[in-house]
């Protein structure tokens, strides 16, 4: 199968060390495409960035249908575009945020997300309770690091995520960590190791659900909210998108 692991900011270093991950987990068979978009902002750490960074992703779902692709992963914990890509896609879509969160309470009564920068933490709190986490999720606490400081050498990223963790471990009385930011997937098993609690990275989880999904044989339902986009013009610098 081929699944598109999307990353919806413009760092070709984050997406590649996504891709990484991603690989690692991956079944025998499973062909890994991971890509940025060619427009939109290097890092997504709010609203704004949230919203600007929604057209480049769908035009990577949209290429991604010419290409064959089975399932897509968004990996970024915002989720952005996620509806709106199950409007274009075939297959399953998966956000990371969802992944991540859903499989956290499988594995434990009670989490804490563990992000970048703290004006990020409403957005995570949305999604947990579009998700119907909210129940689960314990906290949502910010390191205070911007997102591209995690790409960064040399920098005290992952002394400062670790020692966070250990306080919601401490504090909030939470069983395991979700982290809240794509840029952490490759400290999950470091992390893992030493807190010795279930620590989860919402790519990969999202990679094997996407992985679960399609070999079940199924699709994202084509009626209703998720039916392909009506055909009309759009105007302006949006006219690309037009869904014709």
């Amino acid at each position: 199968m081929r699944i598109k692991l999307i990353n919806p900011n413009t760092t070709q270093g984050m997406t590649d060390a996504m891709a990484r991950c991603a690989r690692a987990v991956a079944s025998p068979g499973t062909e890994v495409m991971a890509v940025s978009p060619t427009m939109g902002p290097p890092s997504i750490e709010g609203h704004y960035d949230d919203a600007l960074a929604t057209p480049g992703l769908l035009m990577e779902v949209a290429r991604g249908e010419q290409e064959g692709c089975d399932a897509y992963v968004i990996a970024c914990f915002g989720d952005p575009g996620l509806y709106a890509a199950r409007e274009l896609a075939r297959g399953p879509v998966i956000g990371i945020a969802e992944a991540a969160m859903h499989a956290a309470s499988v594995l434990a009564p009670g989490f804490s997300v563990v992000t970048t920068l703290g004006r990020t933490r409403g957005l995570a709190w949305h999604l947990a309770q579009r998700y119907g986490m909210e129940r689960f999720c314990r906290n949502v606490r910010a390191t205070e690091l911007a997102v591209l400081e995690l790409e960064t050498p040399g920098s005290a990223a992952r002394a400062t995520i670790l020692e966070e963790c250990r306080r919601a471990l401490d504090e909030d009385g939470s069983e395991a960590i979700v982290l809240g930011c794509a840029g952490m997937a490759d400290l999950c098993a470091e992390l893992q190791d030493t807190l010795g609690v279930p620590v989860i990275d919402g790519v990969t989880a999202a990679l094997k659900w996407c992985e679960a999904l399609v070999t079940l044989k199924l699709n994202t339902a084509k009626r209703g909210e998720f039916a392909r986009p009506l055909a009309k013009r759009y105007v302006g610098e949006l006219a690309a998108f037009s869904p014709l």
